[in-house]
């Protein structure tokens, strides 16, 4: 019997071990002894080390046809064990199909690598154990597939954690408990809760299902209510009832439906007027689709490969004013090795719009909560999904603004009212990021590395008839810009960054400030 899970035997063919399946047939279905002749010798007047030495010639030559020419075989049966409560058929339908569809023992090395890690992927099994064992001996050249599954011993986890997020000068506590396969289908019902002092608030609860019956794709359906607290940016709160269902989701391909209740109030009073006109109830209704690719080598350094993403989001599918939308934004990274000191480049550039749909659409108004923003300190090599983070700026702190209602009797207000800043329906961003070790070996011992960046980005207001002032020449001159360099303190979990920066260009209004800041980012 040969053990065909390890990833690595798809490469080797002497990581499958010594059990395949024998005889080894041609496509006639009659052994192959003509290639390798062992002369006839009864094995029960051989010693030990003898009759050893014998079987591992015979192990070897098998090896030496596996690495020389395919060894074609069938499939015979596929077994499956260790399922007490998930379903047969769903492990059938993640791997049995492309265990069958191997016609040589090579190709049935790979097909068993990938569905090894499709069953792991369930996130259901403690362990996975795929092995080749002889088929019928009236049926040469045929394998019998057993699939050996190890079912979580607890169906619970949980964590939790306290989470600084620098930018906004705020802490967060999050938790999550998650339940598995409780019907079998290698379902995961999830709740959480995240709260956090002076922002954002969350609790959730949601179910996926990676199949059901005869439909194919991964099914999602999530419940949440989250509350955002953007006083400080942009003199509103949010808080947002909805209600998110996955259509489609593989690999590349996701399709999302959300519907939600929508509320924005001002507690301050002090608003702008833009700000001012959109406070209130809505319901939206949007269809998202997201596309993407990712070929770098590591999510936290990339030192290699390159990464896309787009995304498509149709709102106000329901007749609901103010929230007709169209938004697409697009995310290109690349990584580019040096060959020296681990050093590798990564550039990217991002850009988004959002226009508003109907009747009279040019001069209407885009929703101010999902239009585009610049700023925050986290690593645009680790954001990647759409516009990247504008290092040495504010949260919100770039891009259109407009000034707050003075309060009466507030001195305070009448002295500086402040502005708030409103988002962008255009915006594009590009950063370059060159990583490389530090000399000292204690510090790549444990990964630790420097890095010199340059980030850059720009955002504009399009809708309510500002596109006949957009020019191309003015919006290209007013690029903000920031350059630095930093250290580099990798995790499991997520990255930190202690970096210098230097704002080269901002506008009269933008909230950007040399100095040192500190970054906490985890990989999207």
């Amino acid at each position: 019997m040969a053990d065909a899970s390890d990833p690595a035997a798809d490469q080797n063919p002497k990581d499958a071990g010594t059990g395949v399946p024998e005889p080894l047939a041609g496509s006639n279905g009659e052994t192959a002894e003509e290639e390798y002749e062992y002369e006839e010798v009864d094995e029960d007047e051989l010693d030990g080390p003898a009759a050893a030495a014998v079987e591992r010639e015979k192990v070897q030559s098998v090896l030496r046809r596996l690495s020389s020419d395919p060894v074609e075989i069938r499939v015979h049966d596929v077994i499956i064990k260790g399922n007490a409560k998930t379903k047969e058929h769903l492990i059938e339908a993640e791997a049995a199909d492309i265990l069958r569809a191997a016609t040589t023992v090579q190709d049935l090395l790979r097909a068993a690598s990938e569905a090894s890690a499709r069953l792991r992927g369930l996130d259901v099994f403690d362990a996975v154990n795929i092995t080749l064992d002889a088929g019928p001996p009236e049926l040469p050249g045929t394998t019998n597939v057993v699939i050996e599954v190890v079912e979580a011993a607890s169906p619970m986890t949980g964590n939790a954690g306290v989470y600084s997020k620098p930018e906004a000068r705020s802490w967060s506590l999050e938790g999550a408990l998650k339940l598995k396969n409780l019907a079998g289908y290698a379902d995961i019902w999830d709740a959480s809760v995240a709260y956090g002092w002076d922002q954002t608030s969350e609790v959730g609860v949601g179910v996926s299902v990676p199949r059901f019956k005869s439909i194919p794709t991964p099914l999602m359906a999530r419940a949440s209510l989250m509350s955002q607290d953007w006083l400080k940016f942009s003199s509103y709160k949010e808080r947002l009832l909805g209600l998110s269902l996955g259509l489609v989701s593989t690999r590349n391909h996701d399709l999302s439906y959300n519907l939600a209740w929508r509320t924005l109030t001002d507690p301050s009073q002090s608003a702008s007027q833009s700000i001012r006109r959109q406070l209130g109830h809505n319901l939206l209704s949007a269809l998202k689709y997201t596309y993407k690719i990712d070929h770098r080598d590591s999510h936290l350094r990339p030192t290699r490969g390159y990464a896309f993403h787009s995304a498509s989001q149709v709102g106000g599918l329901w007749d609901n004013k103010g929230l007709k939308f169209f938004r697409q934004e697009f995310d290109v990274r690349a990584a580019v090795p040096f060959g020296f000191y681990n050093a590798a480049l990564n550039f990217g550039l991002g850009a988004g719009v959002i226009l508003p749909l109907g009747r009279g659409f040019l001069d209407s108004a885009t929703p101010v909560t999902d239009r585009f923003n610049l700023g925050g300190h986290s690593s645009p090599v680790c954001s990647m999904g759409g516009i990247s983070s504008l290092l040495g700026f504010r949260t919100r702190g770039v891009g259109p603004t407009e000034p707050r209602r003075l309060v009466p009797g507030d001195s305070d207000s009448a002295a500086a009212p402040g502005r708030d800043y409103l988002g962008g329906d255009l915006a594009v961003s590009a950063f370059a990021d060159l990583s490389f070790d530090l000399p000292l070996k204690v510090f790549r011992d444990a990964g630790i590395h420097g890095h010199a960046f340059l980030t850059a980005g720009n955002i504009a207001k399009l809708s309510e008839g500002n596109y006949k002032n957009f020019s191309l020449d003015e919006f290209r001159r007013s690029f903000r810009s920031t350059a630095g360099v930093g250290i580099i303190l990798p995790t499991k979990l997520f990255r930190v960054e202690v970096n210098y920066c230097y704002i080269l260009k901002q506008s009269e209004h933008d909230s950007g400030k040399t100095g040192i800041q500190f970054s906490f980012s985890s990989p999207h």
